[in-house]
């Protein structure tokens, strides 16, 4: 089972990434956490790693923090959810504040991640409720990138499971509170706004 990998990225997108292990690249899924501290395309980065293995694939999904791991891994452990879900609630929602809404019972939070359900969001609720590591705050290093991001935003919410119509208000929102932030901090600034924080 592969844990760990370290070596260049070649490329990223809000939940996947692409790295060159000596010569050879691995596709990693990922949430959008780790996305926005990956650094730069070309950079040295390391990711933990959880192997997930079916009879008809074989996928890898990454973590900057242990943090995030542990949390995915308690994710996939509850009935009906997968590592893709999984994925996509770690991405609509920050870690501290999925820790909050499990431990706070909050279903109607959860149900506002794209992919949850409320019968889902109760079931994470009762399963992991008490099983949550305790909150400390995680900063995440800021890379600025230059431009209009208005289209990237809007394709990345939708490419997460918001609706267009969503996607547009989310990118529209973020863009008009920040301007000139870089693109990792504007699509968590639209993440906050559609989460309804």
């Amino acid at each position: 089972m592969i844990g760990q990998l370290r070596g260049t990225l070649l490329r990223k997108q809000p939940q996947e990434a692409l790295i060159d292990v000596a010569g050879v690249g691995y596709r990693v899924q990922i949430p959008v956490s780790s996305f926005y501290r990956l650094g730069a395309e070309g950079s040295e980065v390391s990711l933990l790693v959880h192997t997930h293995v079916r009879e008809d694939m074989l996928a890898l999904f990454g973590f900057i923090s242990a943090r995030e791991q542990t949390l995915f891994e308690r994710l996939i452990a509850v009935s009906g959810v997968g590592p893709k879900l999984a994925i996509n609630i770690l991405s609509g929602i920050e870690a501290p504040d999925l820790i909050a809404a499990l431990r706070e019972s909050d279903v109607a939070r959860l149900t506002r991640i794209p992919g949850v359900g409320k019968k889902t969001a109760e079931r994470l609720v009762l399963e992991l409720r008490d099983k949550m590591p305790a909150l400390t705050a995680e900063e995440s290093p800021r890379v600025p990138v230059a431009g209009d991001h208005k289209e990237d935003l809007s394709s990345a919410l939708v490419h997460l499971g918001y609706s267009p119509g969503e996607a547009q208000k989310g990118a529209e929102r973020a863009l008009k509170e920040d301007p000139a932030g870089s693109f990792e901090d504007l699509l968590r600034r639209a993440l906050r706004v559609l989460s309804g924080r």
